[in-house]
């Protein structure tokens, strides 16, 4: 039996030991990547009603009147700042061209349909003298032919005619709702073209008002009944605004989402497009969504089966955790967690499935 030689023990040794350090040496080299993680601070229902939320006001309606026909300008009886009702005149063009189309081509219709009526009547003849055997079906069809010819020549003047009044109605711009003339754009006698701008009309009776609600309280804006919108030109008033539309594509740049705030003019003064005001909500739905929080589908992943888990990221070690959650139904905005997070928490919201517990992370600028 041969002998191990001296130095063949620590050399199986030390070979045995070269993977341990290795995988070693890996996990230390992991530990000290900081891996930068989207995240958001999970927030609640009492947080989002002490937010208060800058915009600024538009009118619900607000048009620019054109003409779908060009001519010249005959009649401007509006200036700016005056209120007009629906259906009142704006502008109208000088409309003898378009009159004198209609006679021609409503005369055209009259001869239209007397040369119809004439066709009718020959082939009501020639039908009559087919069935006594006097005349072939080869004329009987002939006849039938024209006065399908002279039908169809009506239709088209009738089209024709139509059109015409339709130009001829189009010569008279109207206002489409109740409201005040913002702005001029052109003067009388004019030439103007079709689809130039006229005038502008916004109805003043509502306002509306836009504010950008971060991502991580977007959740919680279905909970708004009421807000209260405050002007700064107007700060003793304070008006009552309802949610019109709740915004669902994030700015890119922002990550906020924009809802759309509706509310009547108030009493003793007007507020008009453009001032600056801030809102915040007033009255709110109170259920256990008040307790739920939303986070993004993606911040959640299962470590077993049946589990569901995120991850949060503790702000004075910059090191992750595990933590164990029970979600609920999914929303328009993400999933609502019922319990395992609560408000001020960051959670990862991207990349979850590659992380470790205590691996160090920084939060990208959003």
């Amino acid at each position: 039996m041969r002998k191990t030689g001296p130095f063949i023990l620590p050399l199986i040794v030390a070979l045995a030991v070269l993977p341990a350090c290795d995988d070693q040496k890996q996990n230390q080299t992991e530990a000290l990547v900081i891996r930068p993680v989207k995240a958001l601070k999970v927030s609640d229902a009492s947080a989002f009603q002490k937010r208060t939320l800058s915009g600024r006001a538009k009118a619900t309606r607000e048009v620019e009147l054109s003409f779908r026909v060009p001519g010249n300008l005959l009649e401007l009886p509006v200036n700016v700042g005056d209120k007009v009702d629906e259906g009142g005149l704006i502008a109208r063009l000088d409309p003898a061209t378009y009159q004198a189309e209609v006679d021609r081509v409503s005369a055209d219709l009259q001869r239209a349909q007397a040369s119809f009526k004439n066709a009718k009547l020959q082939f009501e003849r020639q039908t009559t003298l087919f069935e006594k055997g006097h005349v072939a079906k080869a004329a009987v069809d002939s006849y039938e032919a024209r006065q399908s010819q002279a039908k169809a020549d009506v239709a088209s003047r009738q089209a024709a005619l139509n059109k015409a009044q339709l130009d001829h109605r189009y010569t008279s711009l109207r206002a489409p709702f109740n409201g005040v003339i913002v702005a001029k754009y052109v003067e009388n006698f004019e030439d103007v073209r079709a689809k130039q701008r006229v005038a502008r009309l916004l109805d003043p009776s509502q306002v509306e008002m836009v504010v950008n609600i971060p991502e991580n309280l977007i959740s919680l804006a279905s909970t708004v009944l009421e807000a209260e919108v405050v002007f700064d030109a107007f700060p003793e008033t304070k008006i009552t605004a309802t949610i019109k539309e709740i915004g669902t594509e994030a700015s890119q740049s922002t990550r906020t989402y924009p809802v759309t705030l509706i509310m009547d003019q108030p009493e003793g003064v007007e507020i008009m497009a453009g001032m600056a005001g801030k809102a915040s909500a007033k009255k709110v739905v109170r259920d256990d969504r008040e307790q739920a929080v939303i986070v993004p589908p993606a911040a959640l992943f299962s470590p077993g089966e049946g589990k569901s888990a995120v991850w949060l990221i503790d702000e004075s070690s910059m090191t992750v955790a595990q933590r164990d959650v029970q979600p609920g139904e999914l929303t328009s905005t993400g999933i609502r967690v019922k319990s395992g997070l609560k408000a001020g928490e960051w959670v990862v919201t991207a990349g979850v499935n590659s992380l470790k517990e205590g691996q160090k992370v920084r939060i990208l600028e959003q």
